[in-house]
């Protein structure tokens, strides 16, 4: 991204901000009160649609290093097991932005192909709005 790793870091610190980094199609919410002062051990709820299927997430902060990282783990969801760890890293004009995802889709043996694919729709979708956001002078 074109911004330094404190002002992305920021970015993503701001729980609200994830509505702007998830597709229509899965009609987010969160429902926790905003605004979320995020902290190793907050948790967050969401509600996602997934193929016209409303789905409860909660989620909760398991790692906060401001400016380094932080991992989110789903606790209540659509999966048998989800880890999600967001890295920043300084780069020439900006930040590295990384995602590494480990996860477990319910009935994995019928939904896993579905659930992959998705995820890359989730994600590719993710990755051009950051970039539009950061792009723009007041994200």
């Amino acid at each position: 991204m074109p911004a330094s790793v404190d002002r992305t870091f920021a970015f993503f610190a701001d729980a609200a901000n994830l509505e702007r980094l998830t597709p229509p199609w899965l009609n987010f919410r969160i429902l926790t009160r905003t605004p979320v002062v995020m902290q190793a051990g907050v948790a967050i709820d969401y509600e996602i649609r997934i193929h016209g299927f409303p789905i409860q997430w909660t989620s909760r902060i398991e790692v906060w290093e401001p400016g380094i990282r932080f991992v989110d783990r789903q606790i209540v969801g659509p999966y048998r097991w989800w880890n999600h760890e967001h890295r920043f890293e300084a780069v020439a004009g900006g930040t590295r932005v990384i995602d590494d995802i480990a996860y477990l889709p319910r009935f994995g043996w019928f939904t896993g192909e579905f659930v992959r694919r998705d995820l890359e729709r989730i994600f590719a979708f993710r990755h051009n709005a950051l970039h539009e956001i950061f792009a723009s002078r007041g994200n």
